[in-house]
This record gives C-alpha cells, sequence and structure tokens, in this order.
C-alpha cells in the first residue's frame, strides 16, 4: 500500500478570515499561518486587523479592514485582498455579532437586522463574492463557515434570534456546498459550543455560572478558542478533499446528534 503523508496543501495559499483580530478567529489565522498559509485578517477595526496580521509572524500576512454589513462594498473588500494577496482559494467566516434579549416578547427589528445582517446576510454575499471570483478564474477552493451549537438547539439564555442566524448559516451551507460543487468548492462550517469568549464569559459572569455552563460539557471545560482552529484548517485543507456540506460540531459533546 502506496504510504501517504499528511500534507495540508494550504503552503503559500491565500486565505480570508473574517473576523479575525476576535478569540476565534485570530486562533484560526494562527491556525492558517502555521499550516504555511498566507492570511488576510478581516476585522471591523483597520487597525486591529493589521496588528492581528502582525502578530501572525512570517511574511505576507495583511489585515483590512470591513464593515461587513455593508454588503455592496463586499466585492470590492474580496477585489482588494485579491490585489494585495492575490487569488484567495480559502474563506473562513467567523465574524458574527450576538445580543443577548432572554425576554422574547421585547425582541426588536433592530435587535433581529442587526445579528441577521453580519451573521447570515453578510456570511452569504461575502461567499457570493468570493466563490465569483475563484468561478471566473475557473479554480477550486474550500468555504468555512461558522454556525453554532444553537442551530440545533435552538438557543437559550436570550440567544435565539442569534441562533435564528446561526440555523440559517447552516442550511445555507449544504445549499452552497451543492450548487458550487461543480466548479470544485467545497463549503463547510464549524459549530461551536460554550467558548470562553466575552461572548459567552463577561464581566458580570460568577464563577457559579461558569460552573453550571461546565457541568453540561462531558469533557468538563468550557472551549478555548484555539480548539477550533484545528478544526477550521482541516475543514479547508486538501486532506478534507471529500468533505463538503457538512457542519462539524466543535463543543466538548455539548452537542451530540
Amino acid at each position: 500500500m502506496r504510504r501517504r503523508h499528511l500534507d495540508w496543501g494550504l503552503a503559500g495559499r491565500a486565505v480570508i478570515v473574517t473576523g479575525g483580530a476576535g478569540a476565534i478567529g485570530r486562533a484560526i489565522a494562527e491556525g492558517f499561518a502555521e499550516a504555511g498559509a498566507r492570511v488576510a485578517v478581516v476585522d471591523r477595526e483597520t487597525a486591529a486587523a493589521q496588528a492581528a496580521a502582525a502578530a501572525l509572524g512570517g511574511e505576507g500576512h495583511e489585515g483590512f479592514g470591513a464593515d461587513l454589513a455593508a454588503i455592496a462594498a463586499l466585492p470590492d473588500l474580496v477585489a482588494a485582498i485579491e490585489a494585495q494577496m492575490g487569488l484567495c482559494t480559502v474563506l473562513c467566516n467567523v465574524a458574527g455579532v450576538i445580543r443577548r434579549n432572554a425576554d422574547l416578547l421585547s425582541v426588536t427589528e433592530e435587535e433581529w437586522d442587526g445579528q441577521h445582517a453580519v451573521n447570515l446576510k453578510a456570511t452569504f454575499f461575502l461567499c457570493q463574492a468570493f466563490a465569483a471570483r475563484l468561478i471566473a478564474a475557473g479554480r477550486p477552493g474550500a468555504i468555512v463557515n461558522t454556525t453554532s451549537q444553537g442551530w440545533w438547539s435552538g438557543g437559550y439564555a436570550g440567544s435565539v434570534v442569534y441562533n435564528a442566524a446561526k440555523g440559517g448559516v447552516a442550511t445555507m451551507t449544504r445549499g452552497l456546498a451543492r450548487a458550487w460543487a461543480p466548479h470544485g468548492i467545497r463549503v463547510n462550517a464549524l459549530a461551536p459550543g460554550l467558548v470562553e469568549t466575552p461572548m459567552l464569559v463577561t464581566p458580570e459572569t460568577t464563577p457559579e455560572q461558569v460552573a453550571a455552563l461546565v457541568a453540561q460539557i462531558p469533557l468538563g471545560r468550557l472551549g478555548q478558542p484555539a480548539d477550533h482552529a484545528g478544526a477550521a484548517v482541516f475543514l479547508a485543507s486538501d486532506l478534507a478533499a471529500y468533505v463538503t456540506g457538512a457542519t462539524l460540531n466543535v463543543s466538548g459533546g455539548f452537542l451530540m446528534y
């Protein structure tokens, strides 16, 4: 039997990571850099994106500031990244926003629209802009979206609206995977569970509340941003060449299906 050496197949390739200055996004950007990719770190604040890119070390990483909710500007963002870094063959959508409101009777249209604009709408249209350039160039590629364990559970603790959008991401991922498979573009998603980030653990969170969360996780701890790097890099890599339309649960067993 032929021996096969494991190779991510990402060396030298240009990769876009949105939300790359945030906790999970930064860890995923680091994972791609360690796999030899050149990373375009996209975040709302240009300075934060550039600092995160510089922190990756080495050469070829760049930071780009963008408001992803500005849908009309997304094709220009992809074009600007390509002009500076060459054709990008991997897109990893990590950017997201949450506005918790446990009183569903008081949820406003603004709360709904603000979360769906970034978590779902921007994800779709950035995928569209990215895929259009790959298809025009006749090149294969990979997209990794970020959903949440709530795409399955429906959400709790005020996250119902957030997870409505994340459920849309999971469904959309399957649809895009089917539509773009003939072009060699694979589309998959990560579903993080309870991760120790400012989105989950705030200054007001008590040790007792953290302990209650941990008690629900079979592996016995909150997830860390770095726990998602390997999963994202795998889904984007040549090692996952026959994987598309999948949602990979990264939750320490909190979500099982």
